[in-house]
């Protein structure tokens, strides 16, 4: 295989969602499982909508499920290069000028529906005479300009799909040129694919027809053509597509919530295919467990309920290298006994702070009996402690209470942790040491 070259092209109109994480995560694995680069393309030519804010979150949230571009540029530096693309097209007659309203195609394509008609464009602007173009333009018309389709049928083997083909004579041709002169999405984005030697066009399978009209662009611009592949798109739970509007599942969205990069990452690219929906410890490793041949043809359903389970799942496989700065960083001094200990019951990273407290104090314990925890102080043997002391301290209560069982265990959790569940005791009693057991047993607040 040619050394991949990809990239992710977002529109800085708005903040990513996990729908968007999707391409953008299966383009940087599939760089990183076969040693490619990674672009980061800002598709801005939209002037309007495009604002600095927007892709300086998406960088920022790239960053957060651990993906940094090789490169980085905006289209809007590249307006050069799409003008002499678009010379080279009208001089080879396959970009031409319309002067129809929206209203007039609008009303053009309802009469061809009307009389059962399919509602392409019907190339009308190309009967136009000079003589009519000029009148046209005196009345005030400038032109947009669309990209004339050979009517035929475009076919490429797909990353996902296999063998793949369109029939251009069932397609309008395509209006790349608004009437203020501005690009709309399909030149640029063949003319930078061009010009960056980008090898694989990893997408969306909402793009399947445009890939059609932009291997007639390669080409018409004499391009080798790269390697086309079309992932199934990600919806809601209920089926329904995804969005900008839906901002809880924004990138940043889901950050602030407590989600798990690594958990997203993984929900965004398994969820649809025959892999098998699982933690990872790496961007590595599940570089090593995407392959767009899995890849379903179905819709990939995202479930929030899935990505919180996984999370949390995730979570729990750390070790404590990977969480020792967010540890510090939530005002948790933590050490990796505690953290060993603790992960196994926490939802979100956070939860640590909660389990720091029960650990360092001070806490209000919860004394049932008050003889029954005199008597296990009693007993509670000399320090260093260890993971064996929870055992052989609980044994000897028992043996000199005769309680056994929940009857046991429940009344020392309570007054040593103020709580009724948690971590494994064994690994939590050395970690909160003699002095404060004994000053909880004998209900302390410590």
């Amino acid at each position: 295989m040619t050394t991949p070259l990809v990239r992710f092209a977002p529109s800085p109109t708005g903040y990513l969602h996990i729908g968007n994480a999707r391409p953008a995560l299966f383009n940087f694995l599939f760089a990183r499982r076969h040693g490619g680069r990674f672009l980061l393309r800002y598709d801005d030519t939209d002037i309007a909508r495009s604002k600095d804010e927007f892709a300086e979150a998406i960088a920022e949230d790239l960053a957060w499920l651990g993906i940094v571009p090789d490169e980085t540029f905006r289209q809007s530096q590249r307006i050069a290069d799409y003008d002499a693309a678009a010379r080279r097209l009208r001089e080879q007659g396959r970009l031409y000028p319309c002067y129809e309203t929206a209203e007039e195609l609008d009303r053009r394509r309802k009469r061809q529906l009307a009389r059962g008609l399919p509602p392409i464009y019907d190339r009308a602007a190309l009967k136009l005479t000079a003589e009519e173009r000029a009148a046209l333009e005196a009345e005030g018309r400038k032109p947009h300009w669309r990209f004339k389709l050979e009517p035929r049928t475009v076919s490429w083997d797909d990353l996902v799909r296999g063998q793949a083909h369109i029939d251009c004579a069932s397609l309008s041709d395509q209006v790349l040129i608004r009437e203020d002169g501005t690009y709309l999405y399909h030149l640029p984005s063949v003319v930078d694919d061009i010009g960056s030697g980008i090898t694989h066009i990893i997408r969306g399978e909402d793009h399947v027809t445009n890939t059609a009209v932009h291997i007639q662009i390669f080409e018409a611009l004499s391009a080798a053509l790269p390697a086309f592949g079309h992932v199934n798109l990600l919806t809601t739970a209920s089926g329904e597509g995804l969005s900008k509007r839906l901002g809880h599942l924004s990138l940043r969205g889901l950050r602030e919530s407590g989600v798990e990069a690594l958990a997203v990452a993984a929900l965004a690219v398994l969820v649809g295919s025959s892999d098998a929906v699982r933690p990872v410890s790496s961007l590595d490793e599940l570089a090593g467990l995407v392959d767009l041949a899995h890849v379903s043809r179905a819709p990939a359903k995202f479930d929030e309920h899935e990505l919180e389970a996984l999370s949390a799942r995730t979570l729990h496989h750390f070790d404590f290298a990977q969480v020792e700065e967010r540890l510090k960083a939530l005002d948790v001094p933590a050490t990796e006994p505690f953290w060993l200990a603790v992960r196994g019951n926490l939802a979100k990273l956070a939860d640590a702070k909660d389990w720091w407290r029960v650990v360092a104090g001070p806490l209000a314990p919860v004394i049932a009996d008050a003889d029954f925890a005199k008597a296990a102080a009693s007993l509670l043997p000399a320090e260093p402690f260890d993971a064996t002391t929870w055992k052989s301290w609980t044994q000897a209560v028992g043996a000199a209470t005769g309680a056994k069982g929940k009857a046991l265990f429940m009344p020392l959790r309570q007054a040593l942790t103020g709580l009724d569940h948690g971590p494994e005791l064994a690994a939590l009693l050395p970690l909160i040491g003699r002095e404060k057991a004994l000053r909880r047993l004998g209900g302390e607040s410590a």
